[in-house]
């Protein structure tokens, strides 16, 4: 029997900010709606079934849990604390002095991982350990729950909705594939379908390097689809398009219900392939106290300068600061959708001050085979291709015309991001339309 646990109550170098803004244009070819109205509110019921069964495979997962207060929520890995090495014995030594059983584990990212022993409430005691008057006459340390990610898709309960069925693209225009020739794109994600390159061979074939454990397992069991099994396939799909000439890395930070954590997204970026230029990140989570994850801090500040991240701003329809896309050198993407006399708001994008870009976020792209069943809903049968909405994909389209961008001008990837923010089409919520 455990003990009782204590309550726990402009741009450098040698380009001119006029070739900058120049180069801007080929990432601003879609005009912008006069005032980025707001698409009509309210969600189709197949919108709902989605959120509530991402909600019901949380609240069923044994390594999640959910913490929710005065709208702040974010998911966990139960019994792990986060913290900067620097503070990890007087840290240990509080927790021990309050009476919890707690031991060191495995670090990464920069941070170490303490471990309890038993089930305890790891956001109160991050709380605690955060109060000033626990440290009279020293510095607050810097700790943190071991935070979970989830594929944007889905985020607390708040989807931009499953994956459509959709006819198959036609193949890339043969006058494009010099964008983004030379130009890697690492993508952290759900990972690649096995036979990817073999069904989608003018989109994906022959553009990566097969690895085994780049697998996207895709299924629950037959050709039953998880939640987000094929959601890399589909962004890898995406960023072809934008830049067709590119070459992808996929890495699997999430598993095919889109579910992952900090540990495996510094894993993935770390596993890129050396020479990867433009690291895409469709996916992303909340943190407690809206604090900067510490782990990608730290992975972020061992990145190579010239390489760019991009990453989605979350579709829970909110200001609220989602990480890593909320990161001062990330390209956080909010999405749009089609409208007249140009695009509008999606109702489901988050947007805010930390946004940098958008970009429409309803695309088709290469999916996979199998069947998505939604409770009450009807069986949706995918044979390699699906419409899907969501910041992922508009993120993807960011990163591959960042690529576009760079074979355009001969530039790096940080120069290129430069260049992409300094476009005219502009929105304060939102970011630079990158068309």
């Amino acid at each position: 029997m455990s003990p009782a646990q204590p309550a726990v109550p402009e741009p450098t170098g040698r380009f001119s900010r006029r070739q900058v803004l120049a180069w801007s244009a080929l990432a601003a070819a879609v005009p912008f709606g006069a005032a980025l109205r707001p698409a009509p509110a309210g969600a189709e019921s197949a919108d709902d079934a989605y959120a509530r069964a991402f909600a019901e495979l949380v609240a069923n997962h044994p390594a999640v849990r959910r913490h929710l207060t005065a709208g702040r929520e974010f998911l966990y890995r139960p019994r792990q604390l986060l913290v900067a090495p620097a503070d990890t014995a007087r840290v240990l030594a509080k927790l021990r002095s309050y009476g919890y059983v707690v031991n060191e584990g495995n670090g990464f990212g920069g941070v170490r991982r303490l471990v309890f022993a038993y089930e305890t409430d790891i956001p109160g005691v991050v709380t605690r350990l955060r109060d000033p008057h626990q440290w009279y006459g020293q510095p607050v340390p810097l700790v943190q729950p071991h935070h979970v990610a989830v594929g944007f898709g889905n985020i607390m309960g708040n989807p931009g909705g499953p994956p459509r069925v959709a006819t198959a693209l036609a193949p890339p225009d043969p006058a494009r594939v010099g964008e983004g020739a030379g130009v890697t794109v690492g993508i952290c994600d759900t990972g690649i379908w096995r036979s990817a390159g073999g069904f989608h061979p003018q989109w994906l074939g022959g553009y990566y390097a097969p690895q085994t454990d780049d697998e996207d397992p895709l299924y629950t069991g037959a050709d039953l689809l998880a939640l987000q099994g094929g959601h890399g396939t589909f962004v890898a799909g995406v960023v072809r398009q934008a830049a067709p000439g590119v070459r992808f890395d996929p890495e699997q930070a999430l598993d095919a219900s889109g579910i992952g954590d900090e540990e495996m997204l510094v894993g993935a970026i770390g596993r890129l392939s050396a020479g990867t230029a433009v690291v895409n990140l469709s996916l992303g989570y909340f943190t407690q106290d809206d604090q900067p994850p510490l782990p990608m801090v730290n992975l972020l500040a061992g990145l190579p300068q010239q390489v760019a991240v991009v990453a989605a701003a979350g579709n829970a329809g909110t200001s609220r600061p989602s990480w890593p896309a909320a990161l001062d050198r990330v390209v956080g993407v909010a999405a749009l959708s089609p409208g007249s006399p140009g695009p509008v708001a999606a109702p489901y994008s988050s947007r805010g001050g930390w946004v940098d870009a958008c970009a429409i976020g309803d695309r088709t792209s290469t999916y996979v085979p199998g069947q998505l069943v939604l409770a009450g809903q009807p069986t949706r049968v995918f044979s390699g291709f699906a419409a899907w909405a969501g910041t992922s994909f508009a993120a993807a389209h960011v990163s591959g015309r960042l690529a576009a961008l760079m074979t355009a001008t001969g530039v790096d990837a940080d120069t290129a991001r430069l260049a992409l923010l300094a476009g005219t089409a502009w929105h304060p919520d939102f970011g630079v339309l990158v068309g």
